[in-house]
């Protein structure tokens, strides 16, 4: 018998997401917000959790109806048969998802929920199933949109971006999901070798020999949520887990990189406990000393961006990128994860796909580069394009990301009252308002503002970070402290400071002047270069009114008159 079934995602792998339900052979497949839905049996209930590598839960509905307030919600659910799904012994939780006016609280809607399935059982057998947040025997989803209202049982138990294989991890490692979904938005197949040179943990490299080798997740997966259910079929699961007739050979490597050796040491490990150390190898290097490979390979890395890491010279990082891409990785193509607009364009050329995603909740882009010898304009004037139909269909849909969280809202653009429950994918944010209006960002100044907050008046340790050309002599951030030292040591020799004294003219002996510093100069404060006084009260510096005279920065960092 065929039921329907939603597969829940990530924003912008809906598309991805229905072709392997395609490929499963499910019938009535529609697109929709983060989901997928089709329709199928219990074999293909499973299939899609064993299988499918972009979603991230398989739910199946068993109530569908109309409610305007909670109360009516409680009324339908304790009239449900849940004995027929659960016993008193067993645990449960609900999570729940809104887009709805009349629901405004989603934890309430959930509540009520819980208390109908409770009433239910306690009137009928005189004890009720527990609550568990841990590891609950039936998850129960409710999704409202308006005044609809769906009742899923999660067929998948923990989320199915755990699959099982991770046995260590580092700072900010990428969602295997995710990872896998920047493998398949390449078209990479196994055609080729596979380089990641910032590998982290090494979910990508991981990921990439499994789609290479055609081996499904599930493979790593200790128990799945309908596994605790009355009608599981388990002859079924192990057909299904025991069929190993569509995976293939893989006859060329995957190779992957880092610069800390720690992280280094975590990818072997989970390279090893996924069962892939023959085709993936890992290694300490540095991007600074990044060589042209042997054989045609593919690029697809997630640098670090400066949001959860945050290290030195963030931008150099990124030029040395598109200087190591331009002289070492000629005839083959890159794919690059990252958030900032700064950052890309630190790389020094001109992508030829954008692809607008979210890494967690950070609002990212994945950029295709095409590394070829000589310019843009003279492959056009030879009549090579760089771009194929499907690139010039991507990049026509292309849609930067808006201001707003976008996925916190549904079609009609209303907003999500998600659930928080940390292990469940439904999360909502929090309401962003201000005095009753929609909180907006500020727009960006158009004078310098570093990427990273610290203290920028020391050299890079480059004994930890090699990247880029280091021959320059100053640092990001550090033009404000040069510039202003050398603005206020023209104006002493000037002599346009009363008397014609310098303030650190003191003799020994002398305290220094707030700040701490004893050459008498404090911190310069934001938008002015010296705000201190003389005797008569005029600021200090080319006279006049205080009122008189403003200060500004230009885009290095230096101050200027207005």
């Amino acid at each position: 018998m065929e039921f329907k079934i939603i597969a829940k995602t990530f924003q912008g792998l809906e598309e991805l997401l229905a072709k392997e339900v395609t490929a499963l052979g499910a019938d009535n497949i529609e697109i929709g917000n983060r989901m997928v839905s089709f329709t199928g049996d219990q074999e293909m209930l499973y299939r899609a959790n064993f299988c499918l590598r972009t979603a991230v839960r398989v739910l199946k509905p068993i109530k569908e109806f109309t409610a305007t307030d909670a109360d009516e919600v409680y009324a339908v659910v304790k009239s449900m048969e849940w004995d027929e799904i659960m016993d008193v012994k067993n645990t449960f939780l609900v999570d729940s998802v809104v887009f709805s006016e009349n629901f405004r609280h989603s934890k309430f809607v959930a509540y009520r929920v819980k208390d109908a399935i409770a009433d239910y059982f306690r009137e009928r057998y005189e004890g009720r199933p527990n609550v568990s947040i841990s590891n609950p025997d039936f998850r129960i989803n409710v999704h409202i949109s308006e005044n609809q209202v769906c009742i899923s049982l999660d067929s998948s138990g923990e989320s199915l971006h755990k699959r099982g294989y991770r046995t260590g991890t580092v700072q900010a490692p990428l969602n295997e999901v995710l990872a896998a979904a920047l493998v398949m938005m390449t078209g990479w197949n196994g055609e080729c070798d596979l380089i990641d040179p910032f590998c982290g943990s090494g979910t990508i490299l991981i990921e990439a020999a499994l789609i290479a080798q055609n081996i499904y997740p599930g493979v790593f997966r200790e128990e799945f949520g309908f596994e605790r259910w009355k009608d599981f079929d388990e002859s079924l699961l192990e057909t299904i887990y025991n069929d190993d007739s569509q995976e293939r050979e893989f006859d060329h490597k995957i190779y992957g990189y880092d610069i800390n050796r720690s992280a280094v040491a975590t990818a072997l490990d989970n390279v090893r406990s996924a069962g892939v150390s023959k085709i993936v190898e890992v290694s300490q290097g540095d991007f600074y000393d990044f060589e042209q490979p042997d054989h045609p390979a593919l690029m697809i890395t997630n640098p670090p961006y400066g949001e959860r890491l945050a290290p030195e010279d963030i931008l150099d990082l990124y030029k040395t990128i598109g200087t190591r891409l331009k002289q070492n990785f000629v005839g083959n193509d890159a794919w690059i994860l990252s958030s900032h607009e700064d950052c890309f364009a630190a790389i020094g050329f001109r992508p030829s796909t954008k692809i607008a995603l979210y890494n967690g909740s950070i609002p990212c882009e994945f950029r295709k580069y095409q590394v070829f010898d000589g310019s843009l304009r003279d492959r056009r004037e030879e009549g090579l394009d760089i771009k194929s139909e499907e690139e010039r269909e991507r990049n026509a849909k292309f849609k930067p990301h808006k201001m707003r969280d976008d996925e916190d809202y549904d079609e009609s653009g209303r907003r999500s009252h998600g659930s928080r429950d940390d292990e469940h994918y439904f999360k909502s944010r929090p309401d962003r308002k201000r005095d009753g209006k929609p909180f907006r960002r500020e727009k960006k100044k158009e004078e310098f503002v570093p990427l990273f907050e610290g203290d920028f008046d020391h050299h890079v340790n480059r004994h930890t970070f090699k990247w880029g050309d280091r021959g320059e002599d100053f640092q990001i951030g550090e033009w404000n402290r040069y510039d202003h030292e050398e603005h206020v040591s023209k104006r002493h020799e000037d002599g346009k400071r009363g008397g014609g004294k310098r303030r650190d003219d003191k003799g020994p002996g002398r305290k220094p002047d707030k700040g701490g510093r004893r050459d008498g100069h404090r911190p310069r404060r934001e938008g002015k270069p010296d705000g201190r006084k003389d005797g008569k009260g005029k600021p200090q510096g080319r006279g006049g009114k205080k009122d008189d005279v403003k200060w500004g920065f230009d885009s290095e960092g230096r101050p200027f008159k207005q």
